[in-house]
């Protein structure tokens, strides 16, 4: 008989994850509680399987529950459930980044066996990702004997499991914050100091796009010590003091940006390895 799946929070993340254990044959997707009757009735039907469950619900054993609820929300989901439905030995995961897998502890006194598992995706579209998952890498933390479980089903669905240390979880989330987040800030600023030259927006992202598109492939494939090129690279302090200036006065808080960058790209300059 195929181990039942109880899904808990069915927005992008919960919904392509559960697609894939479907489609793959690793789970049999059971109950799906979502916050409203009809949220839980298109998440099963975007998955293909299961049975809505509205907010009020009672959701029936199973062997394996995934809690795909915001951040915030795990640790009072998980204390609910832990008064709600039989949890001795069931395996329960989150998909968070940024919190451990103790954020469970709440059903880890109630006897079920706890992980996290976070999938390194942007979720924006995700029928695109469980169309194109194979490959995924996915930071994975927890009991030994849930990971036993969680480990196979996650590779049946094509991911690539990365063990992470759990002590660590939100500097962890982090990296992805900066390879993410925060990488669209710094490409916001470079657009709109473009457009403040006087360049058209869509010429702007052009002008762009080789610059960096060429740069995060050095980064990939050289690493940033040797990546790094521009002049605090070439050590030209006095340009980064002109151009610090320049941007102050156009916009502040982009002013305050680049300071904080240059800082820390000074840093990076001094790892540069030199040329003999």
């Amino acid at each position: 008989m195929m181990t039942t799946l109880n899904i808990v929070g069915a927005g992008h993340v919960g919904r392509a994850l559960g697609r894939l254990f479907v489609a793959r044959g690793v789970f049999t997707v059971q109950d799906v509680k979502t916050r409203g009757h009809d949220s839980a009735r298109d998440a099963v039907a975007f998955i293909g399987a299961g049975t809505p469950a509205d907010g009020d619900g009672t959701l029936r054993p199973a062997d394996v529950w995934m809690l795909a609820v915001a951040d915030d929300a795990i640790a009072g989901v998980a204390a609910a459930l832990a008064q709600s439905a039989p949890m001795t030995g069931a395996v329960v995961f989150h998909c968070s980044g940024a919190k451990a897998s103790t954020a469970l502890d709440a059903l880890r006194q109630a006897g079920a066996l706890v992980a996290s598992v976070h999938p390194v995706r942007s979720f924006a579209d995700p029928a695109a990702v469980a169309g194109a998952f194979d490959g995924t890498f996915c930071g994975v933390e927890g009991d030994a004997a849930a990971l036993s479980v969680l480990l196979p089903a996650f590779e049946a669905i094509g991911a690539r499991p990365v063990r992470i240390d759990p002590a660590a979880k939100t500097v962890y989330h982090a990296a992805a914050v900066f390879a993410s987040n925060y990488l669209v800030t710094v490409m916001d600023a470079a657009l709109r100091a473009y457009e403040a030259a006087g360049i058209p927006a869509d010429v702007a992202r052009e002008l762009a796009r080789p610059l960096a598109t060429e740069t995060l492939s050095n980064v990939l494939r050289l690493g940033p010590e040797t990546a790094l090129s521009g002049p605090i690279a070439r050590g030209d302090a006095a340009t980064v003091a002109r151009q610090h200036a320049a941007v102050a006065a156009w916009d502040g808080p982009t002013g305050a940006l680049y300071d904080a960058l240059a800082t820390a790209t000074w840093s990076l300059a001094r790892r540069k390895p030199r040329s003999m």
